[in-house]
């Protein structure tokens, strides 16, 4: 299962777990911990985790190139989540080089051993998909430790005008985005490996194909919206960026939240969302550029823009 992905973002070392409880009324959701797995379908799950997981995610599933899959850190990032959201993950993004392969048996088996390897008892009936839905991980509430101050940030001068941060990062990725309205990941083909002479373009697309390529694009978006406030970049017409206007603040805001939505359906791999997010994404790029980029001129060199 060699993936980057299992886990998400965990809490800083300095969290101190204190309590576990569990959500919801008596009688509509049961515990992980309430040996909600068989003995049997963990171990179908231990021969399938060396073969398919042991790698990224460590022999004892400390974590090495994924995250761990036992711990604290482990389950403070699946708190009080239901267990059904966990199994989705494994089917729908694992392996990380062979998303998809896994059977929704497969990936409840492997969840079986994943929670045996975290000390969750067993039980006498397997897990099976219409149990899982009523299934939560236990909460986790933290008492996290203020923040150690480590100084002023130093915050680089940008390197590229804002026409380039655009072409660099937003236009490449906002297509991917774009065409998930034409193609769905799913069903698209493996590229084949680059031929000769070699080209690292072209091998470079063959690497991360499909939803991976969603996934980061998503991430690319989100990530890289913050840099459109940076202080001193220019445009491309020599003008300041206006990174103190309340409505460019709101421009690049609407571009983080799409972003971020735009991560969370590809994690979950619903590609029916992406006609509304691709509305979401053009109607946020469209309303910057109105204000700001088409003002005369092109390729950025209007010499009205970032008026």
């Amino acid at each position: 299962m060699t993936s980057r992905a299992i886990g998400a973002a965990a809490l800083a070392p300095a969290v101190c777990i204190i309590l576990f409880t569990v959500t919801g009324s008596a009688g509509q959701l049961r515990s992980a911990a309430d040996g909600i797995y068989s003995t049997a379908q963990a171990a179908r799950g231990r021969d399938m985790y060396a073969a398919q997981c042991a790698e990224c995610h460590g022999k004892a599933m400390e974590g090495t190139i994924g995250p761990p899959l036992v711990g604290d850190e482990f389950l403070s990032a699946w708190s009080a989540r239901p267990l059904a959201d966990f199994v989705d993950k494994i089917q729908k993004t694992m392996p990380f080089e062979m998303p998809g392969t896994l059977s929704r048996s497969q990936s409840a088996d492997l969840t079986a051993y994943i929670l045996q390897s975290g000390k969750f008892p067993g039980g006498p009936r397997e897990l099976s998909d219409g149990a899982m839905v009523q299934i939560v991980f236990p909460k986790m509430t933290a008492s996290v430790a203020p923040p150690r101050s480590t100084g002023t940030p130093i915050l680089s001068a940008p390197e590229g005008n804002l026409a380039e941060l655009m072409r660099a990062i937003a236009f490449p990725n906002a297509n991917i985005i774009f065409n998930l309205q034409l193609k769905n990941p799913s069903s698209q083909p493996k590229k084949p490996l680059a031929s000769s002479p070699f080209d690292y373009v072209e091998w470079g697309s063959t690497v991360y194909p499909g939803w991976l390529a969603v996934d980061q694009a998503a991430v690319a978006i989100t990530e890289s919206a913050p840099l459109l406030l940076t202080p001193g970049r220019r445009c491309q017409n020599g003008k300041p960026v206006p990174v103190d206007r309340a409505d460019w603040k709101q421009y690049v805001a609407a571009l983080t939240d799409v972003g971020r939505l735009a991560r969370r359906a590809s994690q979950a791999r619903n590609y029916d969302a992406f006609g509304e997010i691709s509305e979401k994404l053009n109607d946020a790029c469209a309303a910057c550029h109105k204000a700001y980029r088409d003002k005369g001129g092109s390729e950025g060199s209007g010499a009205a823009r970032c008026q």
